[in-house]
C-alpha cells in the first residue's frame, strides 16, 4: 500500500512541487496537492508544508500562512497523531502556528544564504529519520533569510533533555562548531521534533537533494524513514 502524501500549497510556496516530485516520482508513493483554502487535509499519511515564500513573507516569515483556513485542520490532523513535516518556510509556519517551539529569525549575517550544506543526525528514533544513523553527516541545501533558530534556554534546554533535537549544522566530519553554523542558529540547530514526536521542523531542504544525479541523494533518507514509519504502523 502506497503512503499518502499531502502538500499544502500557499500562494508563494515554491518547494510545493519540489516535495510532491519526491514523494511521488522518486519514492513512488501517493501524493496531491492540498490548496491553502481549502478546509481538510483529507485521507493522507503525511502533510508536508513546503518551502517558498508564504503570502510573500510580508510581516515575517509564516505569520500569514499560519492564518490560512487548511492551517486549522493542519493542526487539528497534528494533534490527533498524523505526522506533518514543515520544511525551511513550511518550518517557520509550524513554529507560527505554535505546533513547534520557538521561532526563526533574520540570518545573522543579514543575508540570503543559498548553499549546499552539512547537517549531523542527532536522534533516528522518529518517523522521520529512522533511515538515518545517529552522528550520520548529510549534505542538504539551504536557501533562506531568515533561518536562524530561536528559543529561550529553558526550550533549548528541554529539547536537548527530550531528544528534539534532529539535526545539527556540522562540519562534513560531524563536528558541530560556530563556523559550521550558516545562520547563527541557537546551538546549530537546523531541525527539531515536538514532544510526541509527530510534527517536524527542518530549516535545510531534503526534496531538493533525493537524487544523486543532481549531487546528493541524501535527503531520500527522510522521506524513506516516513514511509518506512507509515508502513510499519500500517502493517
Amino acid at each position: 500500500m502506497a503512503v499518502q502524501f499531502g502538500v499544502v500549497v500557499f500562494p508563494g510556496s515554491n518547494c510545493d512541487h519540489d516535495a510532491y516530485h519526491a514523494a511521488r516520482h522518486v519514492c513512488g508513493q501517493d501524493a496531491r496537492f492540498i490548496w491553502h483554502e481549502g478546509e481538510r487535509v483529507g485521507d493522507v499519511d503525511v502533510v508536508i508544508v513546503p518551502g517558498g515564500f508564504s503570502y510573500g513573507d510580508y510581516l515575517r516569515s509564516g505569520a500569514i500562512a499560519r492564518f490560512s483556513p487548511i492551517m486549522q485542520d493542519v493542526v487539528r490532523f497534528a494533534e490527533d497523531g498524523g505526522l506533518v513535516f514543515g520544511i525551511c518556510n513550511g518550518f517557520q509556519i509550524l513554529c507560527e502556528a505554535g505546533l513547534l517551539p520557538g521561532t526563526l529569525m533574520k540570518n545573522e549575517s543579514l543575508r540570503f544564504i543559498s548553499r549546499p550544506t552539512t547537517l549531523r543526525v542527532e536522534n533516528t528514533e522518529t518517523p522521520f529519520t529512522g533511515a538515518l544513523q545517529e552522528g550520520q553527516v548529510v549534505t542538504f541545501p539551504i536557501a533562506h533569510g531568515e533561518g536562524r533558530y530561536f528559543a529561550e534556554d529553558e526550550v533549548l534546554d528541554r529539547l536537548e533533555a527530550d531528544d528534539q533535537v534532529l539535526f545539527r549544522y556540522s562540519t562534513d566530519g560531524g563536528a558541530v562548531t560556530a563556523d559550521a553554523n550558516p545562520n547563527g542558529s541557537e546551538r546549530n540547530i537546523a531541525g527539531i521534533v515536538n514532544a510526541a514526536g509527530n510534527v517536524c521542523g527542518l530549516m535545510p531542504h531534503p526534496e531538493r537533494c533525493v537524487e544523486a544525479l543532481i549531487g546528493s541523494g541524501d535527503g531520500r533518507f527522510v522521506f524513506d524513514s516516513l514511509i518506512e514509519h507509515v508502513s510499519a504502523v500500517a502493517a
